[in-house]
């Protein structure tokens, strides 16, 4: 990155910073860096079907005040070119092509949903990489998960602007409004904003996350050899990933602490925007 890149990335925001591409291993990888560049870069991986511009501005933009942070979409997602996996070992293995392609030797990774499957994923395969794991709203491998009911339950409220809206969100009236100013967010930026490419993206990523699921690891195998400091979030009411998979998590962790949010779905990092980035940042930190 040359000084001016480093520059306007100081200085944009999610809904302003311009999106930039690298290529390599055959897949052209659309991104968008904010914060200074100083201190561990941390790497948000995102949730099923979702695009750089399905993060919450409130949540990156805050992170980004004293670090760089970086939103890209993996392969085949949004303006990335290739294909997208239907397992996660594949999705995994892009996201670290990504990594390297942009020179890091150590990051910080913030995987939320299918995006902390794959975070799961890379850390011990990557020890050397990966410092620190912040993990929202997941499950472990052999965790529970409704995605295909959560998803027609969501999708049945025709009167919703957003099927995230119940989707991520419970019914209470204060959990609904909050919604709502997370839509509200996520749609400030009008221009350069990127694609959804519709079934070519959801197909495999419903089949990795439900195949990550149904993979049975009754010792917790893979979880017990993670051994970065790891961060463990959910909503109370999350229906897609419930709260049981960040507690059975947080109990097979060698280093991990657990946070639940109340009166919270799988939202949960965007309706409580101000207190998660303000106690992801102390783990980050400490």
């Amino acid at each position: 990155m040359t000084d001016l890149d480093a520059a306007t990335s100081e200085r944009a925001t999610l809904e302003t910073a311009p999106t930039r591409y690298i290529e390599g291993d055959g897949i052209r990888f659309a991104y968008r860096q904010l914060g200074p560049s100083t201190g561990t870069p941390l790497v948000l991986l995102q949730h099923f079907s979702g695009n750089i511009d399905a993060w919450d501005p409130a949540v990156v933009n805050a992170l980004a005040s004293d670090r760089s942070v970086i939103a890209f979409d993996n392969a085949g997602v949004g303006r990335s070119t290739g294909k997208t996996p239907d397992n996660v070992v594949a999705m995994a293995r892009d996201a670290v092509t990504f990594l390297d392609l942009l020179g890091f030797s150590k990051v910080d990774l913030l995987g939320y949903s299918l995006g902390g499957c794959v975070a799961q994923q890379i850390a011990p395969e990557h020890s050397s990489l990966v410092r620190k794991l912040i993990l929202v709203g997941t499950a472990p491998q052999g965790g529970e998960e409704h995605l295909l009911a959560v998803l027609e339950e969501a999708f049945s409220h025709t009167e919703a602007p957003d099927p995230r809206l119940p989707l991520f969100f419970t019914q209470s009236a204060a959990s609904q409004a909050a919604g709502k100013a997370f839509l509200d967010r996520v749609y400030t930026r009008k221009e350069d904003r990127d694609i959804d490419n519709g079934s070519a993206v959801t197909d495999p990523q419903a089949k990795a996350l439900i195949t990550w699921c149904a993979t049975p690891d009754p010792e917790h195998a893979l979880l017990r050899a993670i051994e970065q400091p790891s961060l463990v979030v959910s909503g109370s009411h999350d229906t897609m990933l419930p709260a049981g998979n960040a507690y059975a998590m947080f109990k097979a962790m060698s280093n991990a602490q657990l946070i639940l949010y109340p009166d919270s779905g799988h939202g949960a990092l965007f309706q409580h925007h101000s207190l998660f980035v303000s106690q992801a940042r102390a783990f980050l930190d400490a």
